[in-house]
């Protein structure tokens, strides 16, 4: 096939993501023959094509990888690497990192389509915001030489929540409220912690089995924080059309102990948890007199323009109060919708169901460009 008809991938984070992604893209590949994988970079090595026709085997990509002796590109030498090949060139970004987010405006403005998970390129300055959504093509805008943008597992992982969204938009549907569950961690830790059947065992023997079953980042103060919930809501915000400056712009509860916000790594903090096991068992308790269930919500209130993370006690038939498992949900109240509001459920976390996203992302650049 000619090289005219590829679309070149190049890949960046190829750990828990990025390898089911690199899967999920063999699994592709037999369907659509014209992808080309032409770069997989990780921290500290990187495995180029030599040449635009032979494109690195999706097979052996990883022995391939771990023979290389040549070292990680810095986003720089990706973007002069990428600038070099013909058109239909797609990055893939599946880390989470400032640096990559930043350069994105770059890679976009040169042609270069950008398919990502990384919240911080959405979350972080509104400068930044602006200067990618500005950078990037749009489909009433005639300038077609920007790449394509699409950031779909940036919340959710896998579940279509910005698609759905950016539809009721486009749609002139009025979106007056979004809320729910936005972290597989947290619908884990209070599905177990405090049950609607009113069992439940102690809060930091649930937060370390969650971390034994890989729910948690190795230390559980990234989860426990409430920033990363926090970061999906700047994004729907944003999506919206409220101009939020940040996380810090808007109340953000923290289930950290102010005790433990200190504690010199995540194994102590994990050790010295269970001292503040009081503390939370008032609060499931307080919920439970009330004949209610505590979970951890993220809530937009759009005609208020009023964001909001933390605790929120809710009646036992409320939808969020019956999630199971590490499910995430989340509930577009709208001018269409009214009091019964268009409500996405499902595995909100997990490295196939975040890949799972970026493939089928990658597949409407595909579909776009060829």
């Amino acid at each position: 096939m000619s090289s005219v008809n590829q679309v070149y991938i190049a890949v960046i984070g190829a750990g828990g993501v990025g390898r089911h992604f690199i899967s999920q893209l063999s699994v592709l590949s037999h369907k659509v023959p014209n992808i080309s994988l032409v770069l997989i970079s990780r921290s500290t090595k990187s495995l180029r094509a030599s040449h635009r026709t032979t494109p690195l085997s999706l097979e052996t990509w990883e022995k391939d990888l771990e023979a290389s002796t040549s070292p990680a590109l810095t986003v720089d030498q990706t973007l002069k690497f990428l600038q070099e090949l013909p058109d239909k060139r797609v990055l893939i970004d599946n880390t989470s990192s400032q640096d990559v987010a930043d350069a994105y405006p770059a890679f976009l403005n040169h042609g270069i389509s950008v398919v990502t998970p990384n919240k911080k390129a959405f979350s972080s300055s509104l400068d930044l915001w602006h200067s990618i959504h500005e950078s990037s093509y749009r489909p009433y805008d005639p300038y077609l030489g920007r790449g394509l943008l699409y950031h779909e597992s940036s919340v959710g992982a896998g579940l279509p929540i910005i698609s759905t969204l950016k539809d009721l938009i486009d749609t002139g549907d009025t979106v007056r409220r979004i809320e729910g569950v936005f972290s597989g961690t947290m619908s884990f830790l209070f599905n177990n912690f405090a049950p609607v059947d009113g069992k439940g065992g102690k809060w930091s023997a649930e937060v370390r089995k969650a971390k034994e079953a890989g729910f948690t980042e190795p230390d559980p103060r990234d989860d426990l924080n409430g920033v990363d919930v926090a970061r999906k809501l700047v994004i729907l915000a944003r999506l919206v059309g409220l101009q939020v400056q940040s996380t810090e712009s808007f109340p953000v509860q923290s289930l950290i102990p102010v005790e433990l916000e200190g504690a010199e790594s995540g194994e102590v903090f994990m050790e010295r948890l269970g001292e503040f096991d009081k503390q939370m068992d008032e609060v499931k308790n307080e919920a439970v007199l009330e004949g209610k269930v505590v979970r951890f919500v993220g809530s937009v209130d759009v005609g208020r323009r009023a964001l909001k993370v933390g605790l929120e006690k809710l009646d036992k038939a409320h939808p969020i109060a019956g999630l199971e498992g590490s499910d995430n949900i989340v509930s577009f109240y709208t001018e269409r919708y009214g009091d019964h509001p268009l409500v996405v459920r499902g595995a909100g976390a997990g490295g196939a169901v975040t890949a799972m996203g970026v493939t089928a992302d990658l597949i409407k650049v595909i579909q776009r460009v060829s």
